[in-house]
């Protein structure tokens, strides 16, 4: 799980990007209708669409596979939490529930340009259609990184 108190790309269109420092977390506070307590989207503007991301684990080992010289973590990627066993462009538009936190599937998470530059050269046109997923928050909680935390995302 990933968080970054600034955004690097976001709204850089045109200009460099920031450094604002990416933390990998072992846990995230989920505050509904609001974001992730201390991420960049936190508070971001009313019914944002995109309070939480998340990324298939899958996708990501296919990204490095596709470019064997790169040997980054997937929190370059800027999406908040890594997920695996889960088709997240099948939860578009539905209300699903991850560990005891209720979330809703706003959009596909559309790769950017920026991710040539922060991964290889040629990966946003390999990750067409597969960048992610954007969710709004539903209820207030913690995620937890664990080894069997992802088996229970099903929609409700």
């Amino acid at each position: 799980m990933f968080i970054s108190p600034g955004h690097n790309y976001f709204g850089h269109y045109g200009r460099e990007p920031d450094d604002y420092p990416l933390r990998e977390v072992e846990r995230i506070e989920c505050v509904a209708g609001h974001g992730i307590r201390g991420d960049r989207f936190f508070d971001y503007k009313q019914n944002y669409k995109g309070q939480i991301t998340f990324f298939s684990q899958e996708m990501f080992h296919g990204l490095c596979a596709a470019f064997p010289s790169v040997d980054k973590s997937a929190g370059v990627l800027r999406r908040n939490v890594i997920v695996s066993g889960a088709n997240l462009n099948a939860l578009i538009g539905e209300t699903f529930e991850l560990q005891g936190v209720r979330f809703r599937g706003t959009a596909h998470c559309k790769p950017c340009f920026w991710l040539d530059r922060a991964f290889h050269p040629g990966a946003e046109d390999w990750l067409h259609g597969n960048g992610g997923l954007r969710a709004e928050i539903l209820t207030d909680g913690w995620l937890e990184v664990g080894a069997a935390q992802f088996a229970s995302l099903a929609t409700t």
